[in-house]
């Protein structure tokens, strides 16, 4: 049973480690810095195994909770998303020009919604996984997910008239 456990750990580690190293890049602009602070996510999952409900869940949790963390020290100030280079992607779902114009969009959002769109969006996070990481109601979540579109869409089509 144990081995099952650490297997499956593993495998949710292997399966998501690009999407969270793309995650934390996105939020601190740095691609070393991600990369340590998914390292950090790991080594704590691994720590805490036996705590961790839904592998999956925990790491992006984490990951995001470091990511702060920087911030709140100050050790990254916020980054306007269009002057990130973004990495390559394997799967080429939204091409660099729709990320570049869904960042110039969030921009103008409010944090706690903008953070909600892109993890939704450009992370493909569901609305569970979402309020297990911000420990949120999942109706929270999807209410500023909503609003966020809401704002975005608007802001898109008066600026594309």
């Amino acid at each position: 049973m144990f081995g099952n456990r650490r297997r499956n750990i593993e495998e949710v580690i292997e399966a998501n480690l690009d999407a969270l190293v793309r995650f934390a890049y996105y939020r601190i602009g740095n691609q070393e810095e991600a990369e340590d602070i998914v390292y950090e996510a790991v080594l704590r999952l691994l720590e805490n195994r036996n705590k961790a409900n839904d592998a999956k869940c925990y790491l992006f949790r984490i990951v995001y909770n470091l990511c702060q963390d920087k911030f709140r020290r100050g050790q990254v100030s916020a980054i306007p998303l269009e002057t990130i280079d973004l990495p390559d992607k394997t799967d080429d779902r939204l091409d660099q020009e729709d990320i570049e114009r869904i960042n110039h969009l969030l921009d103008e959002l409010p944090p706690n919604e903008a953070e909600i769109v892109r993890m939704n969006v450009v992370d493909e996070l569901s609305f569970v996984e979402i309020s297990h990481i911000l420990n949120l109601p999942q109706s929270t979540a999807k209410s500023r997910f909503y609003s966020g579109m809401k704002k975005m869409r608007q802001k898109y089509f008066t600026n594309n008239q």
